[in-house]
C-alpha cells in the first residue's frame, strides 16, 4: 500500500476524481448493478445518495480510490452497515481497497453499527470475494444468475457479512 495514503471524508470538490474512479467501472459493467450507460450526474448522485457517508483515498495529490457508507436498511436492519469500494484502475494492487475496507470497518464500528453487510457481491469478481474475506467477511448467501455479467452471462451474486 502506499505509504502515504490518507483517507477522508469526501467533499464537493472531489467529485470529478470520483467520477474517474466510477465512470470505467460502470462503464465495464462488470462488477456493479448500475446501468452501463449511466450520466455523470446520475452516478455522482448515487454515490452520494441520501444516507451514505463518501471517503476518498489519496496518495500525494491524487485521490486513488472512493467508498461509501450507510446503514444497510432502515429501522430494525439499521444496526448493519453497507459499503460501496472502487479503486482508480491505475491503482489496482496498491492495497487501496484493502486501507478503505478496513477504514470504513472502523468507521462503522465508531457509528455504532454491530455488523457489516455486502448484498449484491458478483461472483465473478474473484479478487474482491478473497479481499473481502481476508477481511473477515464470509459468504452467507448465493444468489444464482442475478447478475447478467456483458461478457460471462448470467453469474451469481454473494452476500457478505461480518460482526464488528
Amino acid at each position: 500500500m502506499d505509504a502515504d495514503l490518507t483517507i477522508r471524508p469526501a467533499t464537493d470538490a472531489d467529485d470529478d476524481a470520483i467520477w474517474q474512479i466510477l465512470e470505467p467501472t460502470f462503464r465495464a459493467g462488470e462488477t456493479y448493478p448500475i446501468p452501463r450507460d449511466i450520466p455523470r450526474g446520475d452516478a455522482l448522485a448515487y454515490w452520494r445518495s441520501p444516507g451514505h457517508t463518501v471517503f476518498v483515498a489519496q496518495a500525494s495529490d491524487a485521490i486513488l480510490g472512493s467508498y461509501y457508507l450507510r446503514a444497510n436498511n432502515r429501522g430494525g436492519g439499521a444496526h448493519v452497515a453497507n459499503c460501496g469500494y472502487m479503486v482508480l484502475s491505475t491503482a489496482s494492487g496498491r492495497g487501496v481497497a484493502r486501507a478503505m475496507c478496513r477504514h470504513s470497518l472502523e468507521q462503522a464500528k465508531e457509528r455504532g453499527f454491530q455488523a457489516m453487510q455486502f448484498n449484491f457481491v458478483v461472483a465473478s469478481n474473484s479478487r474482491a470475494v478473497r479481499l473481502w474475506q481476508a477481511c473477515g467477511f464470509a459468504v452467507v448467501g448465493r444468489l444464482p444468475g442475478v447478475f447478467n455479467h456483458p461478457a460471462l452471462g448470467p453469474v451469481d451474486a454473494l452476500v457478505m457479512h461480518r460482526t464488528l
